[in-house]
Parts: structure tokens; C-alpha cells; sequence
């Protein structure tokens, strides 16, 4: 899922977010990115199915 990224880098990220955000901003800057990313997912999705059925559409 990280790529090349091992356990040690991941602790020194985590790491230093909390030292740059503070331990009450983290909660919140996790909630808002899961929620980008679920929203890029779904759009990405809906966008994947139009072409699809665009192109299924054209093959008839």
C-alpha cells in the first residue's frame, strides 16, 4: 500500500505530524483525508462506469 515505505519510516512520519500538528489536530487532519480519499474513490468509480457503458454502448 506505501510502496517501499517500512515500519521505521512510517513511526518517523507519524512522528513528526504530531510534533508539527499537536496530538488534538491529528484526529482531524485522519478524519478529513480518509474522507478525500473516499470521495476520490467514488468518483473515480462513477467515472470508470461511464466509460465503460459508453464504450459498451458503441460496441452494440
Amino acid at each position: 500500500m506505501f510502496g517501499r515505505l517500512g515500519t521505521g519510516e512510517l513511526m518517523l512520519i507519524l512522528g513528526i505530524a504530531l510534533v508539527v500538528f499537536g496530538p488534538s489536530k491529528l484526529p482531524e487532519l485522519g478524519k478529513a483525508l480518509g474522507k478525500g480519499i473516499r470521495e476520490f474513490k467514488q468518483h473515480t468509480e462513477g467515472v470508470t462506469k461511464e466509460i465503460t457503458g459508453e464504450a459498451e454502448k458503441k460496441e452494440i
